[in-house]
């Protein structure tokens, strides 16, 4: 195998992920060397977005979030989480 380039220093995440984008890792990283790794603590990236609904319906949502002693926006990520779970399942 040829010798590895060596990773440049990032600034910053984007940077990184902007060269990472652009480079093939296997010029950088011997993939055969690699071990498997548990990371139970890592979280899912997630993205603010707005969201416009009938204020009624926000309202029965907030009754049903209340109901199970849940946060509304919560209630609404396990609903659309399950729909599309099941949405994937069917299909």
């Amino acid at each position: 195998m040829s010798k590895l380039k060596v990773t440049p220093k990032f600034k910053t995440e984007a940077e990184e992920k902007a060269f990472w984008e652009e480079h093939d890792s296997t010029d950088y990283v011997d993939w055969k060397q690699a071990q498997s790794v548990l990371m139970p603590n890592l979280k899912p990236s997630t993205k603010t977005i707005s969201l416009r609904l009938p204020e009624g319906l926000l309202d029965s949502i907030k009754i049903e979030a209340n109901k199970l002693d849940v946060p509304y926006q919560s209630l609404i990520k396990i609903w659309l989480a399950d729909d599309v779970k099941q949405s994937s399942n069917a299909g």
